[in-house]
Order: structure tokens, then sequence, then C-alpha cells
């Protein structure tokens, strides 16, 4: 039986987000090495032939010039702007930290949706997203000191650059295919962001060259099940699902730092996860 609209792309966002989060542990990574402008440029052109082979796969190399170009380049500019300001941030905080306050994201995307897309947000979706929001500040509980830095000044930055490409992509899919917005945003982050970075673009460390493989393939396939993500259902929907990146910050902190969560953690996770089920329950199959 096919999947509902919003159930197929709830799905599509649980992939994104588990890509999302290895490739944000990535861009830490780098990010003690080089520029956050440079960083994102490396993630544009290490994932860029992967597009390219992507299009040509999909046979639709024609439909990448008929676009909606004003709209391609917003999209583009702001996620310079986004990856640049959350790079930056993660040299200044930890992940948990900054997944924490980025969290606002399906927030203002829920908010954005009413006067841009139109949609009108269920009582449950608000539910959802409260309660979510709530897990997130029980298990993450990030000193307060930390939302008034210039690392959290730069998460809220860039979730804010986030809720508006994600509400572009939505408003670009309604006559474009997939591939279109895929191909523009990565090129429009190596180029655009490259130009940007040459000035004082550092000579990549030999060892990291792996580690820019593992960024192209994270970046390009989070890019992909997050534009489907929002192509299909409604955005207040989908975006409550950014939440279950909780479970992989937990994960990837013990797998990387070796950090056990705490009660408090597993508490909120707990919490963000019933939200998520929540939803679920309520969409059709």
């Amino acid at each position: 039986m096919p999947l509902s609209g919003n159930l197929r792309s709830i799905l599509a966002m649980l992939v994104a987000v588990a890509f999302f989060s290895v490739m944000d542990s990535i861009l830490k990574t780098l990010a003690g090495s080089y520029p956050p402008t440079q960083v994102v440029a490396m993630r544009g052109l290490c994932a860029l032939p992967l597009v390219w082979l992507y299009v040509i796969w999909r046979k639709e190399t024609g439909a990448l010039r008929k676009v909606r170009w004003r709209l391609h380049f917003l999209r583009g500019g702001i996620g310079i702007l986004m990856l640049s300001l959350f790079t930056f941030a993660l040299r200044e905080l930890g992940l948990a930290e900054a997944y924490t306050i980025f969290f606002v994201a399906p927030l203002l995307i829920t908010i954005l949706s009413i006067p841009v897309l139109k949609e009108t947000v269920s009582p449950r979706h608000w539910v959802a997203i409260g309660v979510g929001m709530a897990g997130v500040v029980i298990a993450l509980r990030p000193d307060q000191d930390a939302f008034f830095s210039i690392g959290a000044l730069a998460v809220l930055g860039a979730a804010s650059c986030y809720a508006i490409s994600a509400i572009a992509g939505r408003v670009l899919s309604r006559t474009e295919p997939s591939v279109t917005l895929v191909f523009w945003n990565t090129t429009m982050l190596a180029v655009g962001a490259g130009l940007i970075a040459w000035p004082n673009w550092i000579a990549i460390l030999p060892a990291h060259w792996p580690i820019l493989a593992a960024l192209a393939v994270t970046g390009f396939v989070g890019q992909l099940a997050i534009t489907e993500a929002f192509r299909h259902g409604q955005a207040s929907a989908v975006a409550p699902f950014e939440y279950t990146a909780l479970a992989w910050a937990i994960g990837l902190d013990w797998l990387l730092w070796k950090t056990v969560p705490d009660h408090a953690t597993l508490l909120g996770g707990a919490i963000i996860i019933g939200s998520g089920l929540y939803l679920i329950r309520k969409e059709k199959i």
C-alpha cells in the first residue's frame, strides 16, 4: 500500500537527519583546521561529482536550465551563510549545545509555513513540536552562558537560514524536480563558498582526504533526502522529526568522544521519540 505524502516525507527526514548528523561531526573535525567558508566550499566541491552522476543517471540534465533562478540563488546564498555560521559555531560550542539551539528550526519552519505555504497547522503538530523541544531542553541542558555567546548567536542565525531554505525548497519543488534543487544547491555551495574562501585557502592535509570523501557521501545523500522530505508532505508535519538528531548525537558522542549520556539525556530522548511516534500514528498509510 503506498505511503501518504506526510509519512513518506517523514521517512525521508529520518534518513536526512542520520546522514546530516554524521556530516556535522565531520564539519566539527574539519573546523579545527580550516576556515568556515573553506569547509563549506569543500563540502560542495566533494559532493558535486556525485550530484553530476545522479543527474546523468536520472537523465534530467535538460531540467537544470528550466529553473526559477531567483529562488535558487536565494537558497544558494542562504545555504552558504547557514553552513558557514554553523561550522563557526562548532568551533565555539560542543555538538550537543549547538544541536540544542539549532532545534528552534522546526518551530521556525512551522511558523513560516503558515504565511508562505498557506498551510494549516493542526494542534497535534504544535503539540509534537512543543513536546519535542521540551525533550531537547531536558536532555541536553546546555550551560546557560552558552545561549549568550557568539557561537550561540551563530547557531541561531544558521537555524533561521535553514528554515528559510527549507520553505524556499518546498516552493521550488512545486514546479521543479528534485534534481534541480540538489544540483544547484550543491553547485552554489561549491562555487560561491569557494570564491569567498579562495584568498585565505589552506592546503588540504593528506590525512583529511578520506574524511572529505565521507563528507561528500553524507552531504549528497542528506541533501537528496531533505529535498524529498519537504517535497511531498506538510512542512509542519515533517519538521518535528529533526529532533531525532538527538539519538544520533548520543551515539556519535559515545563513538567519537566516549561520552556516556546521563539519565536526563535518556529521558529527554524518550520524550522526543514519543512526540515523533505520536505524529506517525496520526498519519494515514
